[in-house]
């Protein structure tokens, strides 16, 4: 039986440092990197999401990155498509793929060759759905989806509209759960992939990220979000996102400069625990140790491609 090309994988919870781990993996082991985040995939969006810059790639080159307009719909279904294609590229051109991300849902359809179906949006029960959440509170859209599928409530916020909403819209559409299409889709995996997932202190990783949303707004995310108003004539769903909603209801008025910033870091810690839970599922993760340096993590993960290890959280 033909081996399998191996693809790593580097995953975690935001403000873990899978970007800087990832870069310096990459130029040891000629490698290209493959984006796997939901956020970063936007043009325009890049304090928000603390999307690399040209000067932090260090000259390696970034797939799924800042090339669909924020107004665009992307599915899972098109991650899963552009991803394989990049690491088939990637591999023919005799380099070494890397996963980088945070979104576990990205993550999945990929490892566990999940399909997913690209449903047609039906526009009408949305605007249904959206004014319910309106008028009677995003609370009883989240009970409702709750009752149709349990296990995927689990892995999202109360607040996550977007999220509660494509529940519905998947049952709604298909007649069957988002759980139960999962299931029902896995396949044999074309690649080995080895997953390597960060993780800190809890404290010392809200610190980090309570000192990224500092910088996000220093750097001028209001700013961002502004400039994303004017070009777009269409509200984005993008703008759904952490960090961006935000400050959309900062400029709305519905908080102050300091409540926004506070929110975003609530917002944002809450994130970061669920990546974490979600993560943990994965029993083939391998988990390095954020405060150790990178050099140790790069060794870690050398050693772990050729020799199938477990390591556990300490």
């Amino acid at each position: 039986m033909q081996e399998k090309p191996k693809v790593i994988v580097i995953c975690g919870p935001t403000a873990s440092g899978k970007t800087a781990l990832s870069i310096e993996l990459a130029k040891k082991i000629n490698g290209q990197i493959v984006s796997c985040d939901s956020m970063q995939i936007y043009k325009d969006m890049d304090i928000g999401t603390a999307k690399p810059t040209y000067s932090e790639m260090q000259g390696i080159q970034h797939y799924l990155i800042d090339f669909v307009s924020p107004d665009e719909r992307y599915s899972v279904a098109n991650f899963k498509q552009d991803a394989k294609k990049a690491i088939k590229e990637i591999l023919e051109n005799g380099k070494n793929p890397i996963i980088v991300g945070g979104t576990g849902l990205y993550l999945d359809s990929l490892i566990y060759e999940i399909e997913y179906k690209d449903i047609q949006l039906d526009e009408e029960y949305r605007n249904r759905l959206e004014q319910i959440a309106k008028n009677d509170g995003l609370k009883v859209l989240y009970e409702k989806a709750k009752k149709i599928d349990p296990e995927a409530i689990k892995k999202i916020s109360e607040n996550d509209q977007k999220r509660i909403i494509r529940i519905l819209e998947i049952y709604h559409a298909t007649g069957k759960n988002k759980t139960q299409q999962e299931a029902e889709s896995r396949k044999e995996p074309e690649y080995e992939y080895r997953v390597f997932a960060l993780n800190w202190d809890r404290q010392k990783l809200y610190e980090r990220i309570n000192k990224r949303v500092d910088i996000m707004i220093e750097q001028g995310l209001i700013e961002e979000v502004k400039n994303i108003q004017k070009k777009y004539n269409k509200f984005p769903t993008a703008m759904q996102g952490l960090g961006y909603k935000e400050v959309v209801d900062y400029l709305n008025g519905l908080y102050t400069k300091e409540q926004m910033i506070e929110k975003i870091k609530m917002e944002t810690r809450r994130y970061a625990k669920r990546q974490l839970t979600w993560f943990r599922k994965n029993k083939q993760t391998i988990w390095l140790k954020g405060e150790d340096n990178i050099q140790k993590n790069i060794d870690i993960i050398m050693e772990n491609l050729y020799y199938s290890r477990r390591a556990k959280i300490e």
